[in-house]
């Protein structure tokens, strides 16, 4: 490796990622500005996906969609109805740790949507411990089953309607509930199973 240069994961990583956020249009304001600071900070920061590098990183999350609509869970600190979502571990893709994550915190097994992971939404926010989070939120789909968070976790997870979701969601988290929502009543992604009225609403 050249001296100065990132581990090649890193340099991979960060193209692959700058090549969807250049396909993603923005679906708001909020959402074009926090796309340019995303792009800002790939190009910039020496380890954007390493929390431990410094205060700004990269975290990603999940749209989680179903045929009982939408699953989000209460986090503990904030006190807000949020969709799961964390820190990247070690060399480890956006979208990889946005499943991981729904796992570790609703018990739920996800996956991606045919052909593969779709960036629905991109946000800029200051975090609680002090740090800002540029997060990747990635759609996927969930089972119909009820959640079953660890004990170690927050215990209040649930199933929301599209309409439930949009009145507890934070503004950041309500601009990913309008892309997917549009994504899913257009037909760009199919949730198997599920109907017209339980996607639409």
């Amino acid at each position: 490796m050249t001296s100065g240069q990132p581990p090649a994961p890193d340099r991979s990583r960060r193209a692959a990622v700058l090549s969807a956020l250049d396909a993603h249009p923005a679906g708001d304001e909020r959402e074009a500005r926090s796309l340019d600071v995303v792009r800002d900070r790939l190009r910039s920061l020496p380890s954007p996906f390493d929390r431990a590098a410094g205060p700004v990183h990269v975290t990603a999350s999940a749209v989680v969609v179903g045929t009982r609509g939408v699953l989000l869970h209460r986090h503990r600190r904030l006190r807000r109805w949020l969709q799961p979502g964390g820190h990247l571990d070690a060399e480890e893709w956006p979208q990889d740790a946005a499943l991981r994550e729904c796992v570790e915190e609703t018990g739920l097994v996800v996956h991606h949507p045919a052909p593969g992971p779709y960036l629905v939404h991109v946000d800029v926010h200051d975090a609680a411990d002090g740090h800002v989070h540029l997060d990747l939120r990635y759609l996927v789909l969930g089972p119909d089953r009820d959640p079953a968070p660890p004990p170690e976790e927050s215990q209040e997870v649930a199933w929301f309607r599209w309409d439930e979701a949009a009145a507890v969601a934070d503004d950041a988290l309500a601009g990913a509930l309008r892309t997917a929502r549009r994504l899913i009543a257009t037909g760009t992604v199919e949730v198997p199973g599920a109907t017209p009225e339980e996607t639409d609403g």
